[in-house]
């Protein structure tokens, strides 16, 4: 047989074939080489590339694990700190320190504030107790806890099954904890009974009552004997401890000693010297430290000592008495190179003549030439003999129809986007308003109205007769609480002297704000980034090649070292000698730019617990990382789709606010703790909490009143409105800007009526006899200067 009539069978379909070769019979040849694999994968092997890929990304992390786990357990590594907290005031934490510094180390019975050397467990440790009621210097401590062992008594539990394990202060302190980030923490119980039934039942029912108020990984041991405290430190020693991330970015120390040294060549000064172990990072001695509740400072230098508590058994012969504590034996000094020091700069220099007007360069010069030209010249009809001069005075019969409508300029009143016009839907043109002139009479509006008005005439009341009525409307209208912002039009002054710097805004969320216009003197100041993500991208990728660099200036961390720093003044020296009685000093490395300032803004929530108003640029003390500043605040909403937010004049319950501060720059994201003087000097009080968002200073912040007019005749679409201001001056100022109602009606000012400040309005609908008129007015609010940037430099 041949022919067509030859059998043609089916190809075979393999059964591994791709995707791209089953289909490639329903695409042109033209596109088969495109569709088909590459010979650049088949000749590299893709697959073998994939997989060789993922194992060493297998092994990083692997290296990366094992590396981090000898850092925290070797020999070389700083000695963990173990923070006792006291849930209650019926906690006995002196007790439990102590047992805990006999099982580590039996010889060092007594030293639980120093750090103990456990040959046994091959650890050091640093085991401190919270002084319960000391707000502040829980919070120090909490700073720098590696874990956070709180201890909780059964002897809170009552026969009638209630317990009471937490009091307030325990439940606050637990709370700021969280805000600020929780290191690895445990929970011992202390005061079990004896019988080993009622033991088991009693730590069952503390689990199950303070589970819920702590990590899901914390662990609840009793911590009555040896044997307890035992495996407490065993399964403690190889745990892997988890800390903050906003503390793994800088190196920081925890002081185990604080001296005062004198400086004889600047003699308001002194040198203070933190003696303690660097941990977390690398610090250069190049670097500006931040000592917490003083300020930021330069280092004179650095002292590498020898290791105070070894924990090499070889070595424990060597190891130091307390007696020779004072003359440690330095391994090696690093002292600062002039040229590659940062310098300690705080506030810009402002330059005096940088505003000054300059003679306008050619450039300038030829586009106001060629803007003259393109301006649009209209052809006049002129009398026959008339000059080019003569004519500019000739004013057109067009302008002065249009020059009550198209006032702005005249009345002096800033609006942006033409919003003091309205026309309302069907009006095509202002001519109802031109023919309606002398319209609005009253005799003609109360024929008009149903409800026509019976209030006495603004022209006969006298001063105390209308702020008697003002304030009757006042207390009828005191229930709605929609309008926070209304403010009263002042008597002995002109509103538009009181409120020169406010302006109108047609839209709220549209209208444009220049962020660089009428700035205060103390933006000049600050410091500004033109593009704030890539900048802390950069500097944080500058931090760790300094700590991978290990170059002759950098200390190691780990390291046992003195820190000398310079010029810092006697008195706040003289503190910080009394506060380290309490509390450990903390010295933290600061990043490139962290000491200049500029304004910071924070997500910022009331805490649940504080009940008194926080208002507006009010002092508060903030914690930001292991920073104190003193800050008065300005709070505001974030607005997602707009570049303006409007002030909020205190600091509501129940929802997160933004609060912007001027502050040395920090780079996110950082935990925020805000506390509030207590008059009569008592303890601060937690009144916030939040986490720094952004470093903006164009951060448009806007401060919003309204002023409220109420009707006195009403016509349909048009009314007389009263209340609003006090002179027709005013009125006409303020013209441009668009009135609202508080029914949702919209319109604008046509003129003032009479000499009290009444003036005629034209709305978009019938309006409402009881109706508010109300007219909003913005002005741009600025965060206030602090007097003291830090805790203790104030008198």
């Amino acid at each position: 047989m041949g022919g067509s009539r030859v059998q043609v069978n089916k190809a075979h379909k393999t059964r591994f074939a791709s995707k791209s070769t089953r289909n490639l019979h329903k695409v042109s040849l033209k596109d088969k080489n495109r569709i088909a694999k590459s010979d650049k994968n088949v000749a590299k092997g893709g697959r073998a590339a994939r997989l060789h890929r993922n194992k060493m990304l297998r092994e990083q992390k692997r290296a990366a694990v094992l590396k981090e786990k000898r850092a925290a357990s070797g020999t070389t590594s700083p000695p963990r700190v173990i923070l006792l907290f006291g849930l209650s005031g019926s906690v006995n934490v002196d007790s439990l320190a102590e047992d805990l510094s006999n099982v580590l180390s039996p010889q060092n019975a007594g030293r639980s504030s120093e750090v103990i050397a456990s040959p046994e467990y091959r650890m050091r440790a640093t085991v401190q107790k919270a002084p319960h009621g000391d707000l502040l210097s829980c919070m120090e401590m909490a700073k720098v806890a590696d874990l956070i062992a709180f201890v909780a008594s059964a002897d809170s539990f009552c026969e009638d099954g209630t317990a009471d394990y937490m009091d307030s202060f325990g439940n606050q302190c637990l709370s700021v904890f969280r805000a600020l980030g929780l290191p690895s923490t445990a929970v011992l119980i202390r005061g079990l009974p004896v019988e080993l039934k009622g033991r088991s039942e009693v730590k069952k029912i503390c689990s199950s009552c303070l589970a819920g108020e702590f990590p899901e990984d914390c662990k609840f041991y009793p911590a009555d004997t040896k044997d307890d405290l035992h495996k407490f430190l065993s399964l403690f020693k190889e745990q892997r401890l988890t800390a903050p991330h906003w503390r793994s970015q800088r190196p920081y120390l925890m002081s185990q000693k604080v001296d005062v040294v004198a400086d004889s060549s600047n003699v308001p000064n002194s040198t203070l010297l933190l003696t303690g172990y660097l941990r977390a990072r690398s610090l250069s001695v190049n670097q500006l430290v931040h000592v917490s509740g003083a300020g930021d400072f330069q280092l004179q230098k650095i002292e590498i000592l020898r290791d105070a508590c070894p924990l090499n058994l070889r070595k424990e012969a060597d190891a130091m008495d307390a007696d020779d504590m004072l003359n440690v034996e330095v391994i090696r000094t690093l002292v600062p190179d002039p040229l590659a020091q940062v310098p300690l700069l705080v506030e810009n220099v402002p330059d005096p003549l940088a505003g000054e007007q300059t003679w306008p360069t050619e450039a300038e010069m030829e586009e106001a030439d060629r803007n003259q030209k393109q301006k649009a010249v209209k052809k006049k009809v002129l009398p026959r003999g008339t000059s080019e001069y003569q004519a500019a005075w000739i004013v057109d019969s067009s302008d002065e129809e249009g020059s009550d409508s198209c006032s702005d300029v005249d009345d002096g009143m800033i609006l942006d986007e033409g919003g003091g016009h309205f026309t309302g839907p069907g009006d095509t043109n202002d001519d109802g308003f031109e023919d309606d002139r002398a319209s609005l009479d009253l005799e003609e509006m109360d024929g008009d109205t149903e409800t026509a008005s019976v209030m006495m005439e603004g022209e006969n009341l006298t001063r105390e007769q209308v702020e008697e009525e003002i304030r009757k409307i006042k207390e009828a209208h005191a229930e709605d609480e929609e309008f926070p912002d209304e403010v009263d039009t002042p008597f002995g002054i002109p509103a538009r002297k009181r409120f020169a710097k406010y302006r109108g805004l047609k839209s709220f969320r549209t209208s444009s704000w220049d962020p660089k216009e009428s700035l205060p003197a103390d933006y000049a100041r600050i410091f500004a980034f033109d593009n704030f993500p890539k900048t802390q991208k950069h500097v944080l990728a500058k931090a760790s090649e300094m700590e991978q660099a290990d170059s002759d200036d950098c200390v190691q961390a780990g390291q046992y070292v003195r820190l000398h720093i310079k010029d810092v003044p006697m008195h706040i020296a003289h503190k910080l000698y009394e506060v380290a009685k309490a509390a450990p000093l903390i010295a933290s490395g600061l990043l490139q730019h962290e000491s200049k300032m500029s304004v910071l803004h924070f997500s910022i929530k009331k805490h649940d617990t504080y009940d008194a108003p926080i208002k507006s640029k009010e002092e508060l003390l903030f914690h930001v990382g292991f920073r104190q500043l003193v800050a008065r605040p300005i709070f505001s909403t974030d607005n997602i789709n707009s570049d303006k937010h409007k002030m909020e004049r205190f600091l509501h319950p129940g929802h997160f606010a933004m609060a912007s501060i001027y502050a040395p720059i920090s780079f996110p994201s950082l935990p925020l703790i805000a506390l509030k003087k207590i008059e009569g000097g008592g303890a601060p009080a937690v009144a916030a909490f939040g986490t720094l968002r952004s470093i903006n200073p164009d951060r448009i912040i806007l401060k919003k009143i309204i002023l409220t007019g109420y009707p006195q005749r009403v016509s349909k679409r048009k009314a007389t409105v009263r209340y609003m201001f006090h002179n027709p001056e005013d009125v006409r100022w303020f013209k441009p800007v668009e009135v609202f109602s508080k029914y949702g009606r919209r319109g604008r000012v046509r003129e003032p009526v009479g000499t009290h400040g009444a003036m005629k309005c034209l709305f978009d609908g019938v309006l409402q006899q009881h109706d508010t008129v109300c007219m909003g007015l913005y002005k741009r609010a600025y965060p206030k200067w602090p007097e003291h940037r830090y805790p203790m430099a104030d008198a």
